[in-house]
């Protein structure tokens, strides 16, 4: 079947194109062209299908590769366990209503420290049965296509043999090697770290210095360990990233010994320079642009894009702040909007190794697509396209 956006702005990757309309046939787009060549894409044909962007733009569906927002949904409250189709199923409603068409479920591989008692869907059984379903969502019926990204936090050593299994498997489409010890990376600062909802209640009764020492001294998982993780990740495809990174040196053991090629959340300045100076994506947070800060006291995401230190944004732990950081953004001439746009799209697809058939509005590529409008100066999405279906549509009144 032949569809035809008409009447909007298209986003491509380096320009805006007004007065223009996308063709797909199927789930592929066939063509962007100008308004006054709708006659050449069949109109009065009764088979092609027309849909009017009404003014707005229209562009490619966010690809979201860091997003632990899966997690409140099943755990809404520490004592709240809901079931895990159904918040999956509720979820992805949510998701695409915020443009997300691809979403890599960043579930975390923690050790525990006193978090699995608030957070039990973190327990193994609990993670197995919710990758299971990722995979089945994926393969079956759904809205959005969902992903696995596996947060390895390294002293995590009882589930080592399970990742592995797992990477083997095909279950999981992308990889970090998280390190969240106190008194260093995101929590250099313990009052952050306390704040955070990881940490053990009252540090587990322990003073402050003692606290600190028992992390510095865990069992972590061993260089070889990490090799063969890495190793298994590289052979099957699959993206390796490494988080947090705080120092040049641990940046430079990523990359050179596990091959990393995406650093998410750099926490200093000159870390996410040398990242992106040497080839290495750099992930920063949707959130930390429309706070122009970031919650844990890391760098502002706004600085790094300014600096052109900056590559690729996530939702983190709230979609809404892919739409409306790409047009504060724009509104700030941080960014024109092209640029902005490519952030959540062409460069994430990019760093998946799914550019070829994702990320942007071009002949050949699939009709993941949205149609965004600003309502009250404010960006709504009106309408999603995933595979050229008609996935949502939304009319606001007045009055």
């Amino acid at each position: 079947m032949k569809k035809c956006i008409f009447n909007g702005t298209v986003v491509t990757p380096d320009d805006l194109l007004p007065h223009s309309s996308v063709v797909t046939r199927d789930d592929r787009i066939l063509s962007v062209q100008p308004m006054d060549s709708l006659n050449d894409c069949g109109k009065g044909d009764d088979e092609t299908l027309w849909f009017d962007a009404r003014g707005g733009y229209i562009m490619p569906g966010f690809i979201d590769i860091h997003s632990d927002y899966i997690e409140g949904v099943i755990q809404p409250r520490p004592t709240s366990l809901m079931d895990f189709e159904t918040g999956i199923r509720e979820a992805e409603k949510q998701l695409l209503g915020n443009g997300i068409t691809t979403i890599y479920h960043s579930l975390s591989l923690m050790n525990g420290n006193g978090t699995q008692e608030k957070y039990s869907f973190r327990k193994s059984e609990n993670l197995e049965r919710l990758v299971g379903l990722i995979q089945d969502f994926h393969n079956g019926c759904h809205l959005i296509r969902h992903r696995f990204h596996a947060r390895y936090e390294i002293d995590n050593l009882g589930i080592f043999g399970y990742l592995k299994e797992m990477l083997e498997s095909g279950l999981v489409h992308e990889l970090s090697f998280m390190d969240h010890t106190p008194g260093q990376g995101q929590y250099r600062d313990l009052e952050i770290y306390a704040r955070s909802g990881e940490a053990p209640d009252n540090f587990g009764g322990k003073d402050a210095d003692k606290f600190l020492a028992e992390c510095r001294n865990k069992p972590v998982a061993a260089h070889s360990m990490l090799k063969q993780l890495a190793s298994i990740a590289h052979e099957r495809g699959i993206p390796l990233a490494s988080h947090d990174d705080d120092t040049l040196e641990k940046l430079a053991l990523m990359k050179n010994e596990y091959g990393i090629r995406i650093s998410e959340f750099p926490v200093e300045m000159e870390v996410a320079r040398n990242a992106h100076d040497e080839g290495i994506l750099v992930v920063i947070g949707a959130p930390n642009v429309m706070l122009g800060k970031s919650h844990s006291g890391n760098i502002s995401a706004i600085d790094a894009i300014r600096g052109g230190c900056a590559d690729i944004l996530c939702s983190d732990y709230y979609p809404p702040s892919l739409l409306h950081s790409v047009f504060k953004l724009e509104a700030e001439r941080v960014l024109t909007l092209p640029q902005a746009v490519r952030m959540l799209t062409l460069n994430p697809a990019a760093a998946m190794g799914i550019a070829d058939e994702f990320g942007s509005v071009e002949a050949g590529k699939k009709a993941d697509l949205l149609v965004v409008r600003k309502i009250q100066d404010r960006p709504v999405i009106c309408k999603c396209f995933i595979d050229g279906r008609t996935t949502m549509q939304i009319e606001y009144r007045v009055g």
